[in-house]
């Protein structure tokens, strides 16, 4: 799976896109308009090690639901990010053996990198 998971609406996303080498040896997945399937979060957690990895607690259901309140279990992350687009920290950067999860400035030039050794 060479998959880019990104919010076509999000101008962060579109910035990283920007700075990605080598794009077009993957597919790029507006995770609103193309929902994440079950089989495709399997793999990226495969790859990141958790569900909890790839969930963004900045998504404004996060808040608003008081999952900041509750003790999410591994189950609890997998449901919500299929249930909905925003739960996903993104963009997600999935090549099959390598996984960039987020827009720090960290993970962004990891991916860089990465992607430039392509």
């Amino acid at each position: 799976m060479k998959t880019i998971f990104y919010l076509k609406t999000c101008d962060t996303c579109k910035r990283i896109l920007k700075l990605l080498p080598n794009t077009d040896r993957f597919e790029l997945q507006d995770i609103k308009t193309k929902p994440i399937t079950a089989e495709q979060l399997e793999e990226m957690k495969k790859l990141a090690g958790s569900y909890e990895a790839l969930f963004s607690r900045r998504a404004t259901l996060y808040k608003e639901r008081g999952l900041k309140d509750q003790q999410l279990t591994e189950e609890d992350y997998k449901n919500l990010i299929l249930e909905h687009y925003t739960f996903l920290n993104r963009p997600v950067i999935a090549d099959g053996k390598t996984v960039f999860i987020g827009n720090s400035k960290a993970v962004t030039e990891a991916a860089v990198a990465h992607l430039g050794n392509e």
